[in-house]
């Protein structure tokens, strides 16, 4: 089993990375892959999930969110993407404090949570959330996933999905995280401006 990954990032996907380590490179899924930028030296932690023929790698930025993570694989009708992609939309201390809360509407705006699943979640990681977010001196600032990046990463996926390249966008990302904290919408105009030039 790997704990962690350090390396070259080499590649930046809107769904995954990939990690030089010694001339072997590493793709790992990952939430909100454009946090991370190219030719970057980063240590990734990794969850592995095997299946039959299939290994997969998962990446978090810190032991935080791998442990949030593994939380959520723990809930009955919930897979390794499927909590994968409620870290991808989701703001960390957030998700912490609903379930905590006993706030399933809000987790039912994640994709793939029903009113069924949010309920199970909030069933099966109430007391375990909760001594998570004591486990550290100031966990939700660990586990939070600033807003400007969640903007950067929902920007550049909008970029994608109008049709533009998955090359062209990662050469306009270089550019836009050089902008000062701003809204999707902001990163989203000057990335439309910046590959219409």
């Amino acid at each position: 089993m790997y704990e962690y990954l350090e390396g070259k990032i080499t590649i930046v996907t809107p769904s995954y990375i990939v990690v030089d380590v010694q001339g072997v490179g590493y793709r790992v899924l990952t939430a909100n892959p454009y946090r991370y930028t190219e030719d970057s030296v980063v240590r990734v932690y990794i969850y592995q999930a095997v299946r039959e023929t299939e290994l997969t790698l998962f990446g978090f930025v810190d032991q935080a969110e791998k442990q949030l993570f593994e939380q959520l694989i723990n809930v009955s009708g919930i897979g390794p993407k499927s909590a994968l992609a409620i870290l991808a939309n989701a703001d960390h201390s957030g998700l912490i404090n609903a379930i905590a809360n006993d706030d399933a509407a809000y987790l039912t705006k994640f994709p793939g949570v029903g009113k069924k699943t949010a309920g199970q979640i909030v069933l099966d990681l109430k007391d375990k959330i909760l001594q998570l977010d004591t486990g550290s001196q100031n966990s939700s600032e660990i586990v939070k996933v600033s807003n400007d990046i969640l903007a950067l990463s929902d920007a550049l996926s909008a970029l994608e999905s109008l049709g533009y390249r998955t090359k062209d966008v990662e050469k306009v990302a270089k550019k836009l995280r050089e902008i000062p904290e701003t809204t999707t919408d902001d990163y989203l105009r000057q990335g439309l401006t910046l590959l219409t030039k």
